[in-house]
């Protein structure tokens, strides 16, 4: 690991850290209901103590709507890639371990969904099950799980071929029991590194729904903050601004603690 990639992976680490915090005590930092008018329309921010970010125009607090809107952005991105990695872990592992007719069906079905935009996939997805949470989470695993899923497989046809694996079979294991007890494990370190990236992906993706409505309307995030604000831009500006460098420092900060991650276990794997 360079030097530059441990420093950046710090910062990344830290910033993503501090996120985390904001959104897990969302409430406490900014009590009440981020939806609610509670001033004066578009109130430059620090013109008031009370809202030291200002307002928007429907008299919402902008400090408050992105504190609550990190719980939202980054809940639904984490669970979202949460499903992502274990659908690609799913298919890969018997993909890979099983072969024959199940590897090949398997990996054209794969195929097929990759073969289509991960975003157009999931815009249509949220269009056909409604605007809701439930329905960007299951829009966005739906559509980004083929990478993993590759990734998973080719592991696992490199693990299985491995002495203990072999021992396994022998042993009288279940081929069930010797692909995700034995092979799995083995095969799951550079899925790890790909976390990073399917979470930043998975931030951005659920940002775009919430700028197109597909969202659910009723819970305030980033992506809804710069659909709002875009009505403004010309007037306030920082509407948009905010709310659009909170969701590039989300992604940023993911990426480069990924990076770095990937980078240590890269290491840990040569030695």
């Amino acid at each position: 690991m360079t030097r530059l990639t441990l420093i950046t992976g710090l910062i990344g680490t830290v910033i993503l850290a501090a996120l985390i915090l904001i959104a897990l005590f969302a409430q406490q930092i900014a009590p009440g209901d981020p939806l609610q008018m509670v001033g004066r329309p578009l109130l430059s921010p620090f013109a008031d103590p009370r809202f030291p970010l200002g307002t928007t125009q429907l008299g919402r607090d902008v400090w408050a709507g992105l504190v609550h809107g990190a719980r939202v952005s980054l809940t639904v991105s984490a669970t979202a890639a949460a499903a992502v990695i274990l659908i690609g872990i799913l298919v890969g592992t018997l993909s890979g371990f099983l072969g024959g007719y199940v590897d090949d069906v398997l990996m054209r079905i794969t195929e097929a969904v990759q073969s289509i935009p991960a975003f157009l996939l999931a815009l249509a997805l949220v269009s056909v099950l409604g605007a809701s949470v439930t329905s960007v989470v299951v829009a966005i695993a739906l559509s980004s799980w083929p990478p993993s899923a590759r990734l998973v497989r080719a592991e696992v046809l490199r693990v299985r071929t491995l002495d203990y694996v072999d021992a396994a079979r022998v042993a009288g294991r279940s081929p069930l029991a010797i692909a995700f007890l034995e092979v799995l494990p083995g095969a799951l370190q550079p899925v790890v590194a790909l976390i990073g990236i399917t979470v930043g992906e998975a931030i951005l993706v659920e940002s775009a729904l919430a700028f197109l409505g597909l969202s659910d309307p009723n819970l305030q995030s980033w992506g809804l903050m710069v659909a709002s604000g875009r009505a403004t831009l010309r007037v306030a500006p920082l509407l948009v601004i905010l709310p659009g460098l909170a969701i590039a420092l989300a992604s940023l900060s993911v990426s480069l603690a990924g990076d770095a991650l990937a980078a240590r276990l890269s290491e840990g794997r040569r030695a």
